[in-house]
């Protein structure tokens, strides 16, 4: 098992290098191409655009694990709703009101 992950180690970090590089060099030449000739912007330089990719990453792709996101995740997700009672479900959407701030507002939280 060790001699396998002496060779999938170096193959995986050298996977990540190429994959950033590339996304930087496409953010690069996308940027260069489009947005200096439309609106006068200034060119990039690679690593500028390898900043804009890491901050869009930020902004728009979050930076955790993707949990909750996957056939088996709402596979799981619709059993234990289902298992659950009106009562639990309650509780359940009440927490997520709290935790989230979405849902319909409370007589609680409208002051009522």
């Amino acid at each position: 098992m060790k001699k396998k992950w002496i060779y999938l180690a170096p193959l995986a970090i050298l996977g990540v290098l190429l994959f950033i590089t590339l996304g930087g060099e496409i953010v690069k030449q996308l940027w260069n191409w489009l947005l200096p000739p439309l609106f006068g912007w200034h060119q990039l330089t690679f690593w500028e655009a390898l900043g804009m990719l890491a901050l869009c990453r930020i902004l728009f792709g979050g930076l955790g694990s993707h949990c909750g996101s996957g056939p088996k995740f709402g596979r799981r997700k619709a059993e234990r709703w289902e298992a659950m009672t009106p009562e639990e479900r309650e509780q359940f959407r009440q927490s997520m009101r709290e935790h989230c701030g979405f849902g319909p507002p409370t007589t609680e939280s409208t002051g009522q």
